[in-house]
């Protein structure tokens, strides 16, 4: 059966599109109010946000709770599996994802950042396929970034962009929005996991709890943008992040149609693009796409949180799983090379684009011999992801982008997407993804080091509602402070001894992370200390919380 949805039917024009109730006082708005939020917190928009919650929320929390049962059974020795009650739907030969959808036919090279007026002007101006508007990893979840991100990105849908920097330096878009030379917005919502704490939701037993920060971040943005979307010629269209499975992404397709609905819109006029970034998922690629095979324009290899899951599903199961530094976990170590050989011969089988991942390089243009160094290792990393048959890959920076490009280009000839090869000879076992001990290596004390010092460099830079940071001319976010703080965690867990003979143990931690903090550059209005108690909580205590920004929102934002 082939599901592919069609886009032929008339859709609405912005004068169409219904009125709506009042505001639903069950959705309660505890932050402040600043210029201009409320063209975002309307009414309307509030009542659809009580509407998602009131229909979504206790999936969600069923979802949650099933994550933390997954997580038992890891702990216990259960390994992830191929699911033998889905079984047929991987044999199914017939049905097909949705596909593309307008705007979204090109997707060779991929622009990501965070929504701040600056960013998004510079994603919007990059020459990009795609602008990956960051409302997650990229961006630190303060109350003022939430809503003046979605200011930023109704603004950029209205032409009405612009940004004057401290110094005076005007930033306008040089294109038009819908124009051929402007990046299609795929926005990216929060993860299941977090929350909005400045939004209360009340539901209809009368208890009180924080609205979805994924709920919040889509909902407010589909419904601002949906209809304009259209107008433009593309649609409304999301990054989903962090799913463990099919059920989560069946939670994600249930909301996409009960907001088409809502708004009197099409159904399978949204299209998401899944990040495979966990080893759950890993192990349910086909199954994703099939619940959400309605909605469904591909899937991601979201590496560097899929070496997160790793080290987090199996941190306390033995030495065999545990890994050496950080910068040997390259993309062709045998779990890595499973995993994106998978997921490309999973989508091209399904009709699906497979994009690959992120380079977070930045050019350093005072640099000109470090920058032709990086250049050089970004050409191969994209030339493999382009030979292995993905249809598109992610960059940080716009320098980045023709250099990706050639290598996409050259594969792709004439055509916009490499779905011809299916890779039907690509046969990977359960074995073969979770082959951790294989990779080899060695943990050193000058990795021990990197890790302190770049987990409290992001961490502070967090605090400071600054989700992307150039670090050491790489531009970070959330996944590598967590890459770096679980694998410390993880050695102080297992014993593990560096490549000298030290043995990673609290007490040598602790002294590393004092020279380590004593050696930052201090500045009015930093937040090391922040850093430093947040980073001993997530690294150095015995429990390991699932994710470091959870707790470091709810005490610090």
């Amino acid at each position: 059966m082939n599901t592919t949805a069609t886009l032929t039917e008339p859709r609405p024009t912005t004068a169409s599109v219904p009125t709506f109730p009042a505001h639903d006082p069950r959705i309660e708005v505890i932050g402040e109010m600043g210029p201009r939020y409320a063209e975002i917190l309307t009414p309307e928009a509030l009542r659809f946000l009580a509407a998602l919650h009131d229909r979504f929320a206790g999936i969600r929390h069923d979802r949650l709770a099933a994550r933390l049962q997954t997580r038992v059974d890891a702990a216990n020795g259960r390994d992830p599996k191929f699911l033998p009650e889905t079984a047929h739907i991987r044999a199914e030969p017939g049905w097909r994802v949705a596909g593309p959808g307008p705007g979204l036919e090109d997707r060779r090279v991929e622009i990501t950042g965070p929504t701040d007026r600056k960013m998004a002007i510079n994603a919007l101006n990059s020459g990009a396929k795609v602008w990956l508007a960051d409302q997650e990893d990229a961006t630190s979840p303060t109350w003022q970034n939430v809503i003046e991100g979605q200011l930023s990105l109704l603004d950029a849908l209205a032409g009405t962009l612009s940004y004057t920097s401290p110094e005076g330096k005007e930033y306008t878009v040089t294109h038009d929005i819908g124009g051929p030379d402007t990046p299609t917005i795929v926005m990216r919502p929060r993860g299941w996991h977090l929350v909005e704490k400045h939004l209360r939701f009340h539901d209809r037993a009368g208890r009180s709890m924080s609205a979805s920060g994924s709920l919040v971040d889509f909902g407010l943005y589909f419904f601002h943008n949906a209809t304009r979307l259209i107008e433009l010629g593309s649609g409304p269209y999301f990054y989903l992040p962090k799913l463990e499975g099919h059920l989560e992404a069946r939670l994600w397709n249930d909301i996409f149609g009960f907001a088409q609905d809502y708004i009197h819109i099409q159904r399978g006029t949204i299209r998401a693009t899944v990040l495979i970034e966990t080893i759950q998922a890993a192990f349910e690629m086909e199954e994703i796409l099939y619940e959400l095979r309605e909605h469904c324009a591909g899937l991601n290899a979201g590496r560097w949180d899929y070496i997160f899951s790793i080290i987090k599903t199996f941190r306390s199961r033995g030495r065999r799983f545990v890994l050496p530094d950080r910068k040997q976990i390259t993309m062709t170590v045998p779990f890595m090379r499973a995993y994106t050989e998978l997921l490309v011969a999973t989508c091209h089988k399904r009709g699906a684009y497979a994009i690959g991942g992120m380079s977070a390089f930045i050019p350093n243009r005072r640099d000109p011999e470090i920058t032709e160094r990086a250049l050089e290792q970004v050409a191969a990393d994209k030339r493999r992801e382009a030979t292995d048959g993905f249809d598109g890959t992610w960059v940080a920076h716009p320098d980045l982008i023709p250099t990706a490009r050639a290598e996409f280009d050259l594969a792709f000839g004439e055509r916009n997407n490499q779905l011809h090869r299916t890779r039907s000879e690509v046969s990977v076992t359960a074995a073969q993804l979770l082959d951790i001990g294989s990779i080899g290596g060695q943990v050193t004390e000058s990795g021990v080091y990197g890790n302190v010092a770049i987990a409290l460099r992001y961490i502070e830079s967090w605090l400071r509602g600054i989700g992307a940071a150039a670090i050491d001319n790489l531009m970070e976010d959330a996944a590598t402070a967590e890459i770096s703080r679980s694998q410390v965690w993880q050695w102080v867990h297992e014993n593990t001894v560096t490549a000298e003979g030290r043995r990673i143990d609290r007490a040598w931690l602790g002294e590393v992370l004092a020279q380590v903090a004593g050696g930052l550059t201090r500045f009015d209005g930093d937040r090391f200390d922040d850093a430093v108690e947040i980073f001993t909580t997530v690294a150095l205590e015995a429990e390991f919380p699932t994710f470091l920004t959870v707790g470091a929102y709810a005490r610090f934002l």
